[in-house]
């Protein structure tokens, strides 16, 4: 490399904003700075917050240009457009400047590091009009930290200016926030972004497709750096013409024509055509975890679609897609989109963990497809409702007619022996029916409990004793109020294992009030009960008199431990009789 040759910079950095009228997608902050600024009410301390590459840190840079800037003629004030000539404004941009300090919380997180900005506030600003601390990631400094800057912070001296920037302002205490003037930076819209990049393309001489510069801005989820760090990958790809069929192989997407096709063939229930375009994706580059988030993605769209005809004008779409996009929300029902959105999720999480993202993939797409036409609940009870019994008493339970066949209920005046339901019979009353000699075993709450114990599924049995406030109780049917510990999805985990373990429904259902104590407490209230009964007792008074300190740790009923008692020793006498001991024989 010659001495005169200047060393590539990436786009991110060289067409970094210099001033406000180059940020773009953050309107409502430079409104607010800027009216500021020009009623001299300019805040000594700000926070930017915002995801990852929106322009936090470019912002804070902006405006300690803007508090320091003096004009190309040095006589000039502080400014929302800072004129990039002047030595604070060239010191600032190339982070030079002595008297604006640039401070990385991540890596710099301690009390020490604080204290020496506390105690170098004091001191004025060596050249500049402003002395200003510029800390990023700010989130990460600790407690202490932060606990040490707030004074200094509330009251800093007239020359002093601190500016914040971070990604996860939940992390940041309230006590700062409120010591600090917020801007929230939104994610670019697509449209700004698209035109960003397409003038930055053409300023670097390269040729990028706009349906291209689309997929980079999806991509790029809102963030220009990430958006700009594609772009500068994308050009190098496609070595100054770049196509979208380039960037996709570079970013591993499939074709979000054939998404559709694959998502239009899972929702027609065809697995053997919608395997075979998951095949050719595959085949040409695209990896299932992105096919499945597009996947997804579409669920998504779609279903935001159909209630927001306004949310299918995306302009990261083709007229083509958006056309196809809509007709497939008119005609999909939502139960689907919606079924389809929780199966898309679970499968995101098998294929991240399966050992191979394909075969798992692919058991996803079949599942879709097998799921894809079947009838909602309220389908099949209204089907359930609209059958006819047969006009005769009949044996069969089907009707025919032209080649068509309707399930239908037995007779219903009709009994087998023993109150037991015919085979076939249908409705819910006959469903209960078939169910109550299931459900007859567990007459009461405690054959239940007994039987997860029985089961030996402590972890539901621990659950079930000490968070659950039963409300109502019958064969098949429990009402319960949770206590404020209980597991959000207790009442349908219970329900699930019951019925695996019955073979019978059960149906568990969550009320805010009536319930009664839990098991545990019940057992508590018991045991604390006989405890203070048997302190009444002379011989336990006696003893507790002798040993102070002693405590009562369980108390046994004096029969139930006997019966024990007999029950054990059982086996060891049976095995004496079963040998040749003779009682009367010389040892």
């Amino acid at each position: 490399m010659s001495e005169t040759q200047i060393p590539y910079q990436v786009l991110a950095r060289k067409y970094r904003p210099e001033s406000f009228a180059d940020l773009i997608g953050q309107d409502a902050m430079v409104r607010t700075l800027r009216n500021a600024f020009a009623a001299d009410r300019i805040h000594h301390a700000f926070i930017m917050t915002g995801i990852r590459g929106t322009g936090k840190t470019t912002t804070a840079r902006i405006i300690a240009k803007g508090l320091n800037c003096i004009g190309a003629d040095g006589q000039g004030g502080p400014t929302t457009e800072p004129c990039g000539v002047c030595e604070h404004c060239r010191a600032i941009t190339e982070g030079r400047h002595v008297d604006v300090l640039e401070m990385d919380a991540a890596s710099r997180t301690g009390v020490d590091d604080i204290r020496e900005i506390i105690a170098s506030v004091a001191y004025r600003a060596a050249s500049a009009r402003y002395k200003i601390y510029i800390i990023d990631e700010v989130h990460m400094l600790s407690n202490n930290a932060f606990n040490a800057l707030l004074k200094t912070l509330e009251e800093p001296p007239a020359h002093v200016k601190f500016i914040f920037a971070t990604t996860e302002i939940r992390k940041v205490p309230v006590t700062v926030l409120s010591r600090c003037q917020r801007f929230d930076l939104r994610r670019i819209e697509p449209e700004v972004m698209i035109a960003h990049l397409d003038r930055v393309a053409k300023l670097e001489g390269g040729q990028v497709a706009p349906d291209a510069l689309a997929l980079i801005t999806r991509a790029a989820e809102g963030s220009v750096r990430d958006a700009m760090s594609l772009m500068d990958q994308a050009i190098s790809h496609g070595a100054g013409e770049t196509s979208a069929d380039q960037v996709r192989a570079m970013l591993g997407l499939a074709d979000r024509a054939r998404v559709l096709d694959l998502f239009d063939h899972i929702m027609r229930g065809d697995a053997a055509a919608a395997l075979t375009e998951l095949a050719g994706q595959y085949a040409d580059g695209a990896d299932p975890m992105a096919v499945l988030r597009d996947l997804a993605e579409i669920t998504h769209w779609l279903s935001v679609t159909k209630i927001t005809p306004e949310a299918g004008n995306d302009p990261t779409l083709s007229p083509e897609e958006r056309d196809r996009g809509a007709a497939m929300a008119g005609r999909l029902p939502m139960r689907v989109l919606t079924r389809a959105w929780q199966m898309l999720l679970k499968a995101l999480e098998e294929v991240a963990q399966a050992p191979n993202a394909m075969m798992a993939a692919e058991m996803a797409i079949i599942r879709l497809t097998h799921v894809a036409d079947l009838p909602s609940p309220d389908e099949i009870l209204r089907k359930w409702k609209d059958v006819e019994p047969p006009k005769d008493g009949g044996a069969g339970g089907m009707r025919g007619g032209a080649g068509k066949a309707t399930l239908a209920p037995q007779n219903a005046g009709a009994s087998a022996p023993g109150g037991a339901v015919p085979r076939g019979a249908g409705g819910p009353q006959a469903a209960l029916a078939r169910a109550a000699p299931a459900l007859a075993q567990y007459p009461d709450f405690m054959a239940v409990v007994a039987l997860i114990r029985e089961k030996r599924d402590m972890a539901l049995l621990v659950e079930v004793e000490t968070t659950l406030r039963l409300v109502k109780y019958s064969p098949g049917r429990i009402e319960f109020q949770p206590t404020p510990e209980a597991a959000p999805n207790l009442a349908a985990r219970l329900a699930g294992r019951l019925q695996d373990w019955t073979g019978a429904r059960w149906g568990v259902s969550v009320t805010a009030r009536g319930g009664g104590p839990t098991l545990a407490e019940t057992r508590a209230q018991d045991t604390e009960t006989k405890a203070e009964a048997a302190l009444g007792n002379p011989v336990v008074a006696a003893v507790f008199a002798a040993f102070p300190k002693a405590r009562i740790t369980e108390i046994r009923d004096l029969t139930r431990a006997e019966d024990d008692a007999a029950a054990a020793a059982l086996p060891a006498m049976e095995d004496a009789l079963d040998t040749d001991w003779d009682p009367f024989e010389d040892p």
